[in-house]
């Protein structure tokens, strides 16, 4: 079926050997009869080695296109085979035979396997070549010493033994040695047989066919002659007899006899290199499996013909191989009279067939380079052709190839684009989750980045994501930070700084702000949280870390700058009054913290000319009533200072009352109602009484309790309207009890 298309491939390198044969020849017939023959032969060895070279390369050229052309075509013909066989099958089995093939993979697999074994031998012809040359030399300055014959002779003797065994560089697992074109077309023959053989039963396997029949080959070996005719199984083993239904009758059962199976068979020696032997679909009942009739006489005429073909091919190669006019008329001779034997051969034979190409070693040299085929159409075709496991077999520049082909359907820039799509997601993965765990600086990837993160990952990293995410938008809010930086990826940023050093299209400034606020986050904030060691930070970026600091991490940068700036705190007063006590610490906090720095030089550092301002007109409000203190015309502290520290006193007497009473501060009545316990403290002592427990009313008698007009006037020295009255009712109310 598919025999014949092996013989491109014989052809290239019966060629290719009629090329070197004849570069050896002229080498060594050029100044045959001079002094000095033997030395300059030697010289130029590697003359002969180079021209030999170029033609090693054209040919694995030719082979490897003429390899994949082949058993693509044996591929589609064994799959069309299959399909003709099955042409009363169902439309939807059809569509399912259609979908499946053809297997592109399957053809680049087979091809490219042939292509490795061919060209991995390549290396040996330049070493057979050049060994043959310095055999030839060699043999050819020791015949005259001898006296055995003439240089002229003993050169032609020689390249006719070279041309009788040809190039012999392969060798296989039994050591045989094989010729040149041999090896070639048994391998490429194999090659294709299997492409189509395999093609053949995958297409009959999709389609529900499990039994074949081995077809009627004329002039059959004795390997494949007890095969032919039997049903095989493609699946199961064993010699068996079964029960099948009836092709074409309902529920009818017909007994057939399995040989065994299709592996065996091969394993036993059927569809062995220069096979002629095919299969097909074996339909119960319908399918004709009469006994073969043996037929060992073609065999032999068939081997015949074989040694008569091999014998010109000799005489052929002889004759390219001549260094004498008279050798090459020999050859010739020799030739026409082998080409007399196979004419006779065939007329005592009618069944056979003549092959020319199979006598000769090459009609001429290689055969000119074809027209390459372009990339983008190479890569398109595999994407037509191939199934969904194709676009992920392919390599990008492949794949950005295909696309540039416009005969792709929107289906198959589909697939390519959900393949580009996937790599993406893996590539970002890896960068994003090496070894499965979230990396700690998540600052180089963009918004969109993170975006497709976040399907990936657990719920804690999540929270991390949206960490960064939210940090993002607190920066966005910040002076001196573009909001359209923040969403890109480092590589995105680097593209923006290189274009802008470029084209001076964006302000570097800007760029490199941006770079080094995500350095200070990779540095402070590493994987999302404030830093453990703190005091590594300097001041300035300390500062700048809290507009990213959660509530926790911005206590933790409060602790660090009081560690830093820390005062020798004087203790708490005790003087056993509440108010004297809190006016106490005032003073003491005053005289510890002072003197403080002169707002006039911190306060130029503020950027914001209204601050600075408002800044002046305070100090100098603040420096008239310093005066005004110092001239006793003003009090140490104004009503409105004394007030916001009312409300010191009033929560230092709560929880020293809270601590000392264990929290029974409220009457029943006033707990049931739900009253807080802090509004007792102040207000007026009436309602105080009235929701208090006997235990604080106690407490009170000892430590006293202060309305804000007492406190006022306590602070400031100066008599409030309504202090009497507040210390006449608490006094009347102490005194009820």
């Amino acid at each position: 079926m598919v025999e014949d298309l092996a013989a491109g491939t014989r052809d290239l390198y019966a060629a290719a050997e009629e090329r070197l044969l004849g570069i050896i020849a002229r080498q060594l017939a050029e100044g045959l009869d001079a002094p000095g023959w033997a030395e300059r032969k030697l010289s130029a060895v590697q003359a002969m080695r180079r021209a030999s070279q170029g033609v090693v390369d054209e040919l694995g050229k030719a082979v490897t296109l003429e390899v994949f052309d082949v058993v693509a075509q044996a591929y589609n013909t064994g799959h069309r085979a299959a399909v003709a066989e099955l042409g009363a099958l169902s439309d939807a089995s059809r569509r399912l035979v259609d979908d499946l093939t053809p297997n592109a993979q399957a053809v680049d697999r087979l091809a490219a396997e042939t292509v490795d074994l061919l060209t991995d031998r390549h290396r040996s012809i330049l070493r057979n070549v050049e060994d043959q040359y310095r055999g030839i030399v060699a043999e050819v300055t020791a015949t005259p010493l001898l006296g055995t014959g003439t240089r002229r002779e003993a050169t032609q003797d020689a390249m006719r033994r070279f041309a009788d065994t040809g190039i012999r560089s392969f060798t296989d697992r039994a050591g045989r040695r094989w010729q040149l074109t041999s090896y070639a077309e048994m391998a490429v023959r194999t090659s294709v047989g299997r492409a189509a053989t395999e093609a053949h039963m995958r297409t009959l396997g999709t389609a529900g066919v499990d039994l074949v029949t081995v077809s009627n080959a004329p002039r059959e070996c004795p390997l494949c002659r007890p095969w032919e005719g039997k049903v095989l199984s493609i699946s199961a083993g064993g010699e068996r007899t079964i029960e099948v239904e009836h092709a074409t009758e309902d529920g009818r059962m017909v007994t057939v006899h399995v040989a065994g199976s299709l592996d065996e068979a091969r394993r036993a020696g059927l569809q062995h290199p220069n096979c002629r032997h095919s299969v097909s679909a074996y339909t119960p009942d319908i399918t004709r499996t009469d006994t073969a009739e043996p037929d060992p006489e073609g065999y032999e005429a068939g081997q015949r013909q074989r040694a008569i073909e091999r014998n010109i091919r000799k005489h052929k190669n002889r004759a390219a191989a001549a260094t004498t006019p008279e050798a090459k008329r020999a050859a010739n001779a020799k030739v026409r009279q082998w080409q007399g034997n196979m004419r006779d051969h065939l007329a005592a034979h009618p069944d056979l067939r003549r092959l020319p190409k199979r006598e000769q070693p090459g009609a001429s040299n290689l055969p000119a380079p074809r027209r390459p085929i372009p990339d983008e159409a190479h890569q398109a075709a595999r994407i037509r052709s191939g199934d969904a496991r194709t676009p992920r077999e392919m390599s990008d520049d492949e794949l950005t190839a295909a696309m540039r082909h416009g005969d792709l359907t929107p289906e198959d820039r589909a697939r390519i684009a959900d393949e580009a799509d996937r790599r993406d997601a893996v590539a970002l993965l890896d960068r994003a989750k090496p070894n499965g765990r979230l990396v700690d600086d998540l600052t180089g990837f963009s918004d969109d980045e993170l975006g497709r993160v976040l399907g990936h990952v657990d719920t804690p990293d999540a929270l991390r994501v949206a960490g960064e995410l939210d940090r993002r938008d607190v920066a966005a809010r910040l002076p001196g930070v573009r909001r359209d930086l923040l969403g890109l990826s480092d590589d995105q940023l680097a593209a923006r700084v290189r274009e802008a050093l470029a084209h001076q299209v964006d302000d570097v400034a800007d760029l490199a702000a941006e770079a080094h606020r995500r350095d200070l986050l990779a540095r402070h904030f590493p994987g999302g949280n404030l830093a453990d060691d703190l005091t590594v930070i300097g001041d300035d970026e300390l500062a700048w870390s809290m507009a990213y600091a959660d509530n926790d991490e911005i206590l933790r940068i409060a602790g660090e700058m009081d560690r830093r700036d820390a005062v020798d705190l004087p203790a708490p007063a005790a003087t056993g009054d509440a108010g004297d006590d809190l006016l106490a610490d005032r003073d003491a906090l005053a005289e510890a913290m002072g003197p403080a720095p002169d707002p006039n030089g911190w306060g130029a550092l503020a950027d914001d000319a209204a601050f600075s301002d408002e800044l002046a007109a305070a100090i100098a409000q603040q420096s008239a009533r310093d005066a005004a203190v110092a001239e006793g015309s003003a009090p140490v502290l104004t009503r409105a200072e004394a007030r916001a520290m009312y409300d010191e006193y009033v929560y230092r007497q709560y929880l020293q009352a809270e601590d000392d009473l264990r929290g029974v501060l409220l009457s029943k009545k006033a707990a049931a109602a739900g009253r807080s316990p802090i509004t007792l403290f102040s207000g007026p002592a009436r309602i105080a009484h009235a929701n208090a427990s006997d235990e604080l009313k106690q407490w009170w008698l000892e430590h006293g309790r202060l309305t804000q007009a007492e406190f006022i006037s306590k602070a400031t020295g100066q008599e409030q309207r309504w202090a009497a009255g507040a210390r006449k009712n608490e006094s009347d109310h102490q005194n009820k009890r």
